[in-house]
């Protein structure tokens, strides 16, 4: 049992994931300038995609199938973390090149490719979604397929069954890859040229998520023997159910900035590692 829930409320403040954590004060819709990359939801039609280009009067959305829909920027007409807000265009153009979620330059009106051999696995869906929020657009140029494990245990199956070769890799993102964990001995035994198991130190992908962007200082510590996500949201304050509070967490990452180190530099190695170009020297 969680003793600490009482200090943690305190500390945290009251269910900091809730809702209207950041609902402007006294009902006010908020106007937000329109980027490409920023993620908006249809108040009406429930549509959720990314900011792809934008006029006078619409905005163009793209979602994560890749489907393209336009909406009339009409006031309170999008959601923000659960919020209305009204989306204007922004003041003035952009200087310079237009950039990915990533950081990387944008491609202008790039298709996906057909995908290629290779791929990069993550341990779940939670991974697999904020992978596709911030390098989606440079996994589509590069037509890379991210599929997820349901869980690490099934590693040693997946490479058998994929048969990873040259032109033909695998690249795999792993949570609380530490030295003696589980998690590293089981890369241990599928590691080769063609495979790599990249891994963060965090618990969950979640905490590969920089707290201030969610409205507290530091994600708590949870005692072993409690479920992480659980003992966490329990800690916050929050009477949300994980899969509800994630939606909240990946609506308020906009770009790289809003991840820590430790995750950007492993994705960025693995997307590296499957598009090398054949017979590459590693």
């Amino acid at each position: 049992m969680h003793t600490d829930s009482g200090n943690s409320r305190s500390r945290y403040g009251r269910d900091v994931l809730a809702g209207d954590w950041r609902r402007p004060r006294k009902g006010a819709v908020r106007e937000v300038p329109l980027e490409r990359g920023l993620v908006l939801e249809s108040a009406d039609e429930g549509f959720c995609g990314a900011v792809v280009g934008w006029d006078k009067h619409t905005v163009t959305l793209e979602d994560r199938g890749g489907r393209h829909r336009v909406f009339d920027l009409a006031p309170a007409a999008f959601l923000v973390d659960g919020a209305p807000v009204t989306a204007v265009r922004p003041a003035s153009a952009p200087a310079g090149p237009l950039r990915s979620a990533s950081g990387s330059v944008a491609v202008r009106g790039a298709r996906s490719r057909v995908a290629k051999e290779s791929r990069i696995y993550v341990e779940g869906v939670h991974d697999a979604e904020l992978v596709e929020k911030i390098w989606g657009h440079d996994l589509r140029v590069e037509g890379v397929v991210v599929e997820y494990l349901e869980g690490v245990d099934h590693l040693p199956e997946i490479v058998a069954e994929f048969g990873p070769g040259p032109g033909r890799r695998l690249g795999v993102l792993v949570d609380h890859l530490v030295p003696g964990s589980k998690e590293s001995r089981i890369a241990e035994r599928v590691a080769s040229p063609h495979v790599l198991v990249a891994g963060h130190p965090f618990v969950d992908v979640w905490q590969a998520v920089k707290p201030s962007v969610l409205g507290f200082a530091a994600w708590p510590q949870v005692p072993k023997g409690i479920p992480w996500k659980e003992g966490v949201l329990r800690a916050l304050g929050s009477s949300e159910e994980p899969g509800e509070a994630w939606r909240r967490i990946l609506g308020s990452v906009r770009s790289y900035a809003d991840l820590e180190p430790e995750l950007l530099g492993r994705v960025e190695e693995l997307i590296d590692f499957v598009t090398a170009p054949h017979g590459v020297k590693d």
